[in-house]
This record gives structure tokens, C-alpha cells and sequence, in this order.
């Protein structure tokens, strides 16, 4: 049977962003002799390389393959958020038609998508090949194979260079099982591009990805299952922040199976079936569409990485050092497709340090970084930092604090008291080394405690600052407020008694 796949569809929005990420109407760029500096993909990584290279005055070549933009721009962070805003919105309006006794919101999946593509052509001129040729990058449209330490070839174009930056990001993790090879199976490279809502949807992974996905479309009507191998959703989260989002799960309708694997896939009359075994018990689950979150795996196949001699493992990336340098120090690469933290915020934040050790001889560090992660459900889990399983592991060197939002009078007021802020402090210290919030708005509360961290400031100088009355982030105040209150030992308390004793 040969294997069906889902196109972009046709529409003035999509014209106009595969134009901007695209650029094919575009002549070629002449070649400008040897570069300060090549970039090969044109993602958050290698765009925020390239536009600061060629600001500082660097002759900058770009080399990108496919699209502008990368994964966050055309089939990840816009159009995945975008989708969330929607389904948030209508489970809004169906909870408030509800209070009004009317028992039914339509789902206009169309409209949905339309807002989608529009938000997504809107933002791409941002990343566009135009823009770009106008910072004075010179964008090459084509895929760049390294010939030599300090050659690369594109469109039968050989471009010599000082120092290079592999930022060619990642893709979905296929999924290797029986079937798979003949039925469609959807990643976020393809969701997107979903011209109807499927009914039923089987989402394989319960990462960031499929619980965004899974909670999004549940909440447009869709009937999803959800299959994970491990025991809880966000397997590198704090246990009682997946729990609450796997309870959140469950109240929109998503069916979770845990502890369960994916023996094959088939399509029978139309429509797709999932052989699972879910804790030792054989099922079959039926749907219009699977879509398949098992990870990312690094984009270094057929880059020529050998005759650049920068060693790389096909699971892993990329390896670099601190400095972001890989084996060939005159090569640097930064964002997914690198062994370190996959997220366009780090992406960019680690171009910026390629930029500086690259072009001025500089010795920033990876490791100085502080790097939050959000998943972006109801409600969001956010965290920085050391985990809640680091801290189990060395409960000596940690002391653990938590405000849950229900002690927040905010939340009380918007009806939105579920989760809790949590702080892991360096033992005898109030020094702030992790942190997990689980809130609709953890997200944004997760910054304040990243900016504590960065800046080194602690829960006492937090508990000394004014927060406005009443916000979600008083819950970071009142954090600094119960570390106070900690230190305030029996010793203490019974001195302090005795001094208002003796100046009465």
C-alpha cells in the first residue's frame, strides 16, 4: 500500500509565508570570496548568528536548505501556540455557553486553521530570505556540504571560510514499529497542515509536544487517547506537577495510557488502528489520524561532517565543548542540533555566545547560562534549573520550599487555584538553584525566578520587594516570605521573646 501524505495547503497566507521563508522568486546570491563566517541553517540558532555577525561588520554567508525560520517558525512554536490560543478560547466559550444552558459549541476547524496560517505569514517576514539580504547576509538558498576543514559547497558553489556554525536544528523522531512504513503517520512537521479535525486522534509520546496537542484537540471535540511508555506525563518533571496536568488531561477527555508501548499500526477500511500493550493487557485503539511526539533527533546526516572533522552521534548531535566549539575548533554549532538544551530561547542565547568566541577570540560558556523550559497546556508547567529528582537524589545539599496558589488570593479570585510555585535552595542558604511552577500563566512567572537566578538573587531580597496586589506573582513573594519565617529557629524565637521581655 503506498503511504499517503498530507501537503500544504493552498492558500494566500501559506503563499505568502513560503515566499517570505522560501524566498524562490528571489536571483542567487553572488559568492563574496571567503567568509568571517558561514551559517549553515536558518533557524532560531543560525538566524540570530548570522543577523549579529553582520551587524558587528562580519562577512556573513547563510546557507538553508528548506525554509527560513526552522522548526519554531513553520511547524512548531507559532503554529503549535497558535492552535492552543484557539482551543483555549473555544474551551472557554463552551464552559461559558454551558452556564448559559446552551449544551453545544460549534468547532470551526477551518477558521482555526486560516488564524493559524495568517499568524504564521505574518511573523515570517521576520525570518524572511529578503529581510535578511537587507542586514547584508548573503543567503544561500541550497543544501551545504562540508568539502574541507574550511570549505563548504552549495548549488556547485564552493565557499571558503574563517570560522563556521552548524545550526541545522532537528526533526520529529520517526516512530520504528510494524506498519509504520505504510501508514500516514503525523509529526508537527505535518499536523499542521490538516485541512479538516479528525474525530479521533491517538497521540504516541507524552512530552511537551503530545500533551500540548493532545489537551488542544480534545478541547476542539476531538476524541483522543494518549500513549505513553513511562509511568507519568513530562517524564523530566516534578512528579506532583504531572500529576496535576495528567488530572487536567484526563477532565478535557484525553484517554492516558501509561506504561504502554506501541506494538504496530495498520489501516483497516479507512481508518487507523494501534496495537498497544498498556500495563500487560493487549488493546486495540482506532483512529482518523495518529500523531507520533517520541523526541527529536538531531538534522547531521549528509553535511559532510567527516571531511570537516567534527565528530557528532547520529542520537545525540553535535558534541561541543563548553564553548560551544565542536572537534574542529574553527567550527561552532548551536541550537537542536547540538547534545544540549533544545528550545528557542537557548537557541538564541547560545548564538549569541557563538558570536563572541567565534569572531572575538571570547571564552563564553554554555554552562553560564540559565535556561527555563514551559509547557504550554492548562495549566503550563515551567522550570529552571536543578530538578525535583536531583534534589531526592541529595536531599543534603538541598532544602525545598512551596507555595501552593491556593494560598494566593488571585488565583482564589480567577478560579484558578490549581498548582504551586516550588524553589530548591542550596541547603543553609537562601541561594535559589531550581524551580517548578505550575500555574495558566507559569510561563511568564517562571522569568522572575530565572532572572533571580542569573543575578544571584536570593529569596531575602526577594521577600524585601513590593509586588502588586493582586497578581499570581505575589506567590514568589510569599516564597522569600516562608524562608524567612524558616530561619526563625527555637534559639532564636526565645531570644527574641526575652528581649521584648526586657524592653517592656
Amino acid at each position: 500500500m503506498e503511504k499517503k501524505t498530507i501537503g500544504i495547503p493552498d492558500s494566500e497566507a501559506n503563499q505568502q509565508w513560503l515566499r517570505n521563508v522560501q524566498g524562490s522568486s528571489l536571483p542567487a546570491t553572488n559568492h563574496r570570496g571567503r567568509y568571517n563566517l558561514v551559517v549553515i541553517g536558518g533557524g532560531p540558532a543560525g538566524l540570530v548568528t548570522a543577523a549579529g555577525a553582520a551587524g558587528l561588520g562580519a562577512k556573513v554567508a547563510l546557507i538553508e536548505s528548506d525554509k527560513m525560520g526552522g522548526d519554531c517558525l513553520n511547524s512548531g512554536c507559532v503554529p503549535s501556540k497558535s492552535l492552543i490560543r484557539s482551543a483555549k478560547d473555544h474551551h472557554a466559550l463552551a464552559h461559558r455557553f454551558r452556564d448559559l444552558g446552551i449544551h453545544q459549541a460549534e468547532t470551526d476547524f477551518g477558521s482555526i486553521v486560516n488564524k493559524l496560517q495568517q499568524t504564521r505569514a505574518t511573523l515570517s517576514h521576520h525570518d524572511s530570505v529578503d529581510r535578511f539580504r537587507e542586514l547584508g547576509v548573503d543567503v544561500f538558498l541550497g543544501h551545504g556540504v562540508f568539502t574541507s576543514p574550511e570549505s563548504i559547497e552549495v548549488n556547485q558553489t564552493k565557499i571558503r571560510f574563517k570560522k563556521a556554525v552548524i545550526a541545522t536544528g532537528a526533526k520529529s523522531t520517526p516512530l520504528t514499529i510494524a506498519g509504520g512504513e505504510s501508514v500516514e503517520l503525523l509529526t508537527n512537521e505535518t499536523l499542521f497542515n490538516l485541512r479538516e479535525r479528525p474525530s479521533r486522534l491517538i497521540v504516541i509520546g507524552g512530552g511537551a509536544i503530545g500533551c500540548e496537542m493532545a489537551q488542544a484537540f480534545a478541547r476542539l471535540g476531538t476524541s483522543v487517547v494518549q500513549v505513553e511508555k513511562s509511568g507519568q506525563l513530562l517524564g523530566n518533571e516534578d512528579a506532583e506537577a504531572s500529576a496535576i496536568l495528567y488530572k487536567s488531561l484526563k477532565e478535557d477527555g484525553v484517554k492516558i495510557l501509561l506504561n504502554a508501548s506501541v506494538r504496530s499500526v495498520a489501516e483497516v477500511n479507512g481508518e487507523k488502528q494501534v496495537d498497544i500493550v498498556c500495563q500487560g493487557s493487549e488493546q486495540i485503539e482506532t483512529a482518523d489520524q495518529i500523531l507520533v511526539c517520541v523526541g527529536r533527533s538531531s538534522n547531521v546526516h549528509n553535511l559532510g561532517l567527516e571531511k570537516a572533522n567534527v565528530t557528532y552521534d547520529e542520537r545525540s548531535g553535535i558534541q561541543v565543548n563548553d564553548f560551544l566549539q565542536t572537534s574542529n575548533r574553527n567550527i561552532f554549532a548551536a541550537g537542536d542540533v547540538t547534545n544540549l538544551e533544545r528550545f528557542t530561547h537557548a537557541a538564541d542565547f547560545m548564538a549569541r555566545i557563538v558570536i563572541q568566541n567565534a569572531l572575538f577570540m571570547g571564552r563564553r560558556r554554555y554552562s553560564s547560562l540559565v535556561i527555563p523550559r514551559c509547557t504550554y497546556t492548562t495549566p503550563e508547567v515551567a522550570h529552571v534549573g536543578v530538578t525535583a529528582r536531583a534534589v531526592a537524589k541529595n536531599p543534603d545539599h538541598y532544602i525545598s520550599l512551596t507555595v501552593p496558589f491556593t494560598q494566593v488570593d488571585r488565583s482564589i479570585i480567577d478560579g484558578e487555584n490549581q498548582g504551586f510555585v516550588r524553589v530548591h535552595l542550596k541547603r543553609g542558604s537562601d541561594q535559589i538553584l531550581g524551580a517548578t511552577i505550575v500555574n495558566p500563566c507559569a510561563g511568564e512567572l517562571i522569568s522572575h525566578l530565572t532572572l533571580a537566578m542569573t543575578n544571584q538573587i536570593g529569596l531575602r531580597q526577594i521577600a524585601s520587594t513590593i509586588f502588586p496586589y493582586p497578581t499570581r506573582a505575589d506567590a514568589i513573594r510569599k516564597l522569600g516570605d516562608q524562608y524567612n519565617r524558616s530561619r526563625l529557629t527555637p534559639l532564636i524565637r526565645n531570644i527574641f521573646a526575652k528581649w521584648l521581655t526586657w524592653i517592656r
